[in-house]
């Protein structure tokens, strides 16, 4: 297994480098100039305009700028933002805590019900519980995430004005009041994405489950006589959850870069709106470390579906 998982490595180093490549080629390519926000200033003279662009590293040429960011990157430095001149990894951490509280609880809830919904449904083909999660399921589809999120703030904060409809990223936690003003204003965004990523997820394993039921090795567990529970966990389980394990680590790095529309809508100040505004005002050093951080957790979440692969099914071999 050790000799498998340093392949893989071996083979994502160059992968990653292919993939900064592009997207510093993209960034750089892309129409816009992160100084267009002067281009309107009559006081900054053309020389001005040619230092600040010279400051910025803006001056050199696109292989020039390349490797002296991948320089910095194995540094462990992202640079800094051509806007707001702070370091890139204090932005991104400044933005993290809030994209976890929301994106990740509410992926964490979405994983917790469609996993034992999905495997429910399954088992109890065609009864009320398999209804009940279609329609959910169909629902969760259906709906996209800003059409909802804008029907609980109608509902919600604006009829009902049970819950703020603005997230305020002022708000300390320092007392039980001030945990439940957080927990309020976190609702409505985290069950909107729970609703969209649970819809998904559960039709999922529900077909994955389904695909495993009517298996040969199934029927021959349940002639021996063993007890139900036996045969859903050691038998049907652990090869439906395979695909799913696939599914889940595909989705787990995008936690990272935020929910970008249900952020714009709920005014969240997580990722996905720093990254909304970065790609508005040209800020490519931002742009680049969050785009390059997701491709290094894609690889990352990958490797570990792999290991995940051995422990579910014993007749995957990674040593091959």
């Amino acid at each position: 297994m050790g000799r498998y998982f340093l392949g893989r490595i071996g083979v994502a180093i160059p992968t990653l480098l292919a993939i900064s490549l592009i997207i510093f080629g993209i960034l750089a390519l892309a129409p816009g100039d992160p100084l267009g926000e002067f281009a309107a200033n009559g006081a900054l003279s053309p020389e001005v305009r040619s230092q600040i662009r010279a400051s910025l590293g803006l001056d050199q040429p696109v292989h020039i700028r390349y490797f002296k960011w991948l320089l910095s990157l194995l540094r462990g430095d992202l640079g800094y933002s051509f806007v707001s001149r702070v370091p890139v990894l204090e932005l991104i951490g400044q933005r993290l805590p809030t994209t976890l509280a929301v994106v990740g609880v509410a992926y964490g809830f979405s994983a917790l019900i469609a996993l034992p919904l999905g495997l429910i449904a399954a088992l109890k083909r065609h009864g009320w519980v398999d209804r009940t999660a279609t329609l959910i399921s169909f629902i969760g589809f259906s709906l996209p995430p800003f059409f909802t999120g804008l029907l609980v703030i109608l509902l919600f904060s604006v009829q009902l004005r049970w819950l703020p409809f603005i997230y305020d990223s002022n708000l300390q936690v320092v007392d039980f009041a001030s945990l439940g003003e957080q927990i309020k204003q976190s609702m409505m965004p985290i069950g909107v994405l729970a609703l969209f990523q649970t819809a998904g997820l559960m039709r999922f394993t529900r077909a994955s489950v389904l695909e495993q039921v009517y298996q040969g090795y199934v029927r021959t567990a349940r002639a021996k006589g063993l007890p139900e529970w036996i045969v859903v966990g050691r038998h049907i389980l652990r090869n439906a959850l395979i695909p799913v394990v696939t599914l889940v680590a595909l989705d787990v790095p995008a936690v990272f870069t935020g929910a970008i529309v249900t952020e714009q809508v709920f005014r969240v100040p997580g990722i996905g709106s720093l990254l909304v505004d970065s790609i508005q005002r040209n800020d490519t050093p931002v742009v680049m470390a969050i785009a390059f951080i997701y491709a290094i957790l894609i690889v990352l979440f990958n490797l570990i579906a792999d290991g995940l692969y051995g422990v579910l099914d014993p007749r995957v071999r990674l040593d091959r």
